[in-house]
């Protein structure tokens, strides 16, 4: 479900070892992520959440999500997007004050729902398929 993540902290980024030395006690509560499926995966993970606000700001001390592809720039198309390094299932994550198995739930739930569409929309693919076949 999830084909990236984007945190300084973490090796992989490449800003790794310019945050190790810029912010020795840490990162910050606020990284993304690229969730498959593209804008529908990323709008649809976003609707089941319930913990997380729906907000474009960051740094606040409630949890705050948000889906930059069908929200604050659901204007542009995909390859400008891409351009300014916004994939389509980009999510934007500020990790507040809530409870942790809270938020950990509320990730689970929306991530659940977004592997039932993919089941879904792989069982019609199949049908279609089967149809072009008949």
């Amino acid at each position: 479900m999830v084909a990236s993540v984007s945190y300084p902290g973490l090796p992989s980024h490449p800003d790794y070892e310019l945050a190790q030395q810029m912010l020795p006690k840490g990162c910050g509560a606020v990284f993304s992520f690229e969730i498959q499926g593209g804008r529908e995966a990323g709008r649809l993970f976003i609707e089941n959440l319930n913990v997380f606000s729906h907000l474009a700001n960051v740094g606040d001390a409630k949890s705050l999500v948000i889906h930059p592809a069908s929200t604050t720039h659901h204007r542009v198309d995909e390859a400008s997007l891409l351009a300014a390094g916004i994939g389509p299932g980009l999510v934007r994550l500020s990790v507040g004050l809530e409870d942790a198995k809270d938020l950990i739930n509320d990730l689970k739930a929306g991530l659940r729902a977004v592997e039932k569409w993919h089941k879904r929309d792989a069982a019609s693919e199949s049908d279609r398929q089967s149809e072009k076949v008949s």
